[in-house]
């Protein structure tokens, strides 16, 4: 049964009473878009935490805010008043160079349209942030990544050879190899058709689950939500509801009644 929020402390139960600490967390999290008669508050006081090694959706309407709050968390846009972490660091307070570097290294990205550079191989657009922060992968866990995605008989392979279900698992591993705090997952199987979405989708449950992965991921697909652990629920730029075990019926009900 869905519930409404309480407000976020730094630390809640889950997983049998066990305390995770929070990968990251918004307080009072305001976005606003334009001035005077033409703005826009995307954002309205939104306190919310992720756990760590939770698989969390965020669902609602056109125009909820999904993306905004998917955004502002992770560094990717600034919010106009109120706060947002990656574990105890406040975005907010950090500069530009010191925002881009926690970017590069504790935090991983999946979005729509993969992103991925056309003149690299695979291998080269999992290993390439990284490379870009001067470290090397590990053996080991680069082994492990490729082979839980099934990419190994593709590694060779350029974009532009790969399917879309193809490309974004190699999407998926670029965000893992890192070993990043959390993962942000922009609407990820958006342009997927259902089987290779299903696939995608079910990578990245095994890596919460196998690999204890942080993962919060926009999707407008209650297919999709029912893989997480939880899902909120945003309207209006608020977070109205949550609900935890989602099933597609359930999120598709409460779907129906945030839109009527």
């Amino acid at each position: 049964m869905a519930r409404l929020l309480s407000v976020p402390t730094l630390e809640r139960p889950y997983d049998g009473g066990r305390r995770s600490a929070a990968a990251a967390r918004t307080v009072d999290a305001v976005k606003l878009y334009g001035r005077g008669p033409t703005e826009v508050r995307a954002l309205d006081g939104v306190s919310v935490t992720f756990d760590s090694g939770c698989f969390t959706a965020i669902m609602g309407p056109s125009g909820s805010g999904k993306s905004t709050l998917l955004h502002c968390c992770a560094g990717l846009d600034a919010l106009t008043s109120g706060q947002a972490f990656i574990a105890d660091t406040d975005l907010g307070a950090l500069s530009d160079q010191d925002l881009t570097i926690l970017r590069r290294d504790r935090v991983g990205f999946i979005f729509q349209a993969f992103n991925l550079v056309p003149t690299l191989t695979a291998l080269d657009n999992i290993r390439l942030p990284l490379r870009l922060a001067g470290r090397r992968a590990e053996p080991a866990w680069l082994d492990t990544v490729v082979d839980s995605l099934g990419l190994r008989d593709r590694l060779a392979h350029r974009p532009g050879e790969l399917s879309g279900g193809q490309q974004q698992r190699v999407a998926v591993a670029r965000a893992l190899l890192s070993k990043p705090e959390i993962i942000f997952a922009d609407e990820p199987t958006g342009n997927l058709d259902s089987r290779s979405g299903a696939e995608v989708l079910g990578f990245m449950r095994r890596a919460v689950d196998d690999m204890h992965q942080t993962i919060v991921m926009v999707t407008h697909d209650p297919s999709a939500a029912s893989r997480a652990d939880r899902v909120l629920f945003l309207a209006d730029g608020r977070v109205v509801d949550e609900m935890a075990e989602p099933t597609v019926a359930k999120v598709l009900a409460r779907m129906r009644r945030l839109e009527d």
